[in-house]
């Protein structure tokens, strides 16, 4: 595999351990079959329970049986899972570091002896409610909302989450929305503080369909939570965050695994790249001997170690907890660039064959048009910089 700093050699035992063993699960249980669930729209409901199995959701956690693994550890997983493909790194990214994460951080211990044991071990899927139809780039405006019924007897919810990775078969779904004060199903004047509802999906008044006709991501399972006066009560609450701080803070944690698993998807468009250029004859002998062919990989080389590169520093600053989420910003737009335009770079270097499920560049290119847009689009990073290196906020 690409790694032409030797930055795997910097790795502890563990990490490399943790590495490896995401690799095989990858080699055995996606690389022979995803190519037919891309082409299907399904996504493996088998492989759930089989990376609960392995630890993969949340090992950063050390609550219960998690293993409390490094940060590094983690963003290996992030890169090898989406080195398969980017439904696998979306599924275990959102049940562990937008599920689980915030139970962990923001719930109650009742909330954690409830939730974490089912989500760590995949008996449950979890999804996260936050992006609308009519609200993503600016989730603040959100118009889901939670009427308080009063006397300590819960709250109603309505509203319509979209976009949300594992919401048909998720078990639980963790929603945002702002509480208001009014009554049948009518908001009042103000907008009340955003708060989180840990919401079952089989509660009367839930619905999870799923969205189809996606050109990308199509082995994630992708839907909407449409909440139609669901009654949760008072104890489905995160107790510990109030405001958008919490769903932000949740999103930092899923770009982070993000920027780490680009670099995955873009390896494995050059691994492929590269052995095809190797093995293919034109003109009496490989295409890999054309000064064409060569400078496309020595440039995806370069930019993949680049990322590698990043997603390396945003491990140290997370794990001495300095890491900004600024920092995160420029790394995920940054990484996901770079993936986007390897997946390309690599398709176009094997000529028609590339079209097929039989190759993977074609696929993570389709993949990357929806992580390059989602958990904030590149524009949207783009200003989070420019902000943060002006003073300047351009979002007003």
């Amino acid at each position: 595999m690409l790694d032409y700093l030797a930055l795997d050699d910097d790795y502890t035992a563990e990490e490399r351990q943790v590495r490896d063993a995401a690799r095989r699960f990858v080699d055995r249980e996606v690389a022979p079959d995803v190519g037919d669930w891309f082409e299907d729209g399904r996504f493996p409901e088998r492989l759930v329970g089989e990376m609960g199995d392995l630890d993969f959701y949340a090992p950063t956690l050390s609550w219960g049986d998690l293993p409390g693994l490094s940060e590094t550890a983690y963003g290996l997983l992030m890169r090898e899972l989406e080195a398969g493909d980017s439904a696998v790194r979306s599924m275990a990214s959102v049940q562990g570091a937008l599920v689980m994460w915030p139970i962990a951080e923001y719930g109650s211990d009742a909330q954690r002896e409830r939730w974490l044991p089912g989500l760590a071990s995949g008996d449950l899927v979890g999804c996260f409610g936050l992006t609308e139809p009519e609200h993503g780039s600016d989730p603040a405006s959100m118009e889901t909302r939670a009427e308080s019924v009063g006397d300590g007897d819960g709250y109603r919810l309505f509203g319509t989450k979209t976009w949300i990775t594992n919401a048909p078969i998720a078990d639980v779904a963790l929603v945002w929305a702002k509480l208001d004060s009014g009554t049948d199903g009518e908001a009042d004047d103000g907008d009340g503080p955003v708060r989180g509802f840990l919401v079952e999906t089989d509660a009367d008044g839930v619905e999870t369909p799923e969205i189809g006709g996606k050109l990308s991501m199509r082995a994630s399972s992708t839907g909407q939570v449409v909440l139609d006066d669901v009654r949760v009560p008072e104890d489905a609450v995160l107790p510990g965050v109030e405001g958008m701080k919490g769903p932000l803070s949740c999103l930092t944690q899923a770009r982070y695994g993000i920027a780490w698993g680009a670099v995955g998807a873009a390896r494995d468009c050059f691994e492929v790249a590269r052995e095809y250029a190797t093995d293919r004859d034109q003109f009496g002998g490989p295409i890999g001997r054309f000064q064409l062919q060569q400078e496309k990989l020595a440039e995806m080389a370069t930019q993949i170690t680049t990322a590698q590169l990043l997603a390396d520093r945003l491990a140290e600053l997370k794990e001495r907890g300095e890491l900004r989420p600024q920092q995160v910003s420029m790394a995920k737009r940054n990484n996901v660039r770079t993936a986007r335009d390897v997946a390309r770079t690599a398709r176009e270097m094997l000529g028609a064959n590339g079209i097929t499920t039989d190759y993977s560049p074609m696929r993570h290119a389709a993949n990357m048009e929806t992580v390059y847009t989602y958990e904030g689009t590149h524009d949207i990073h783009t200003l989070i910089l420019g902000e943060d290196l002006t003073g300047i906020s351009a979002f007003e």
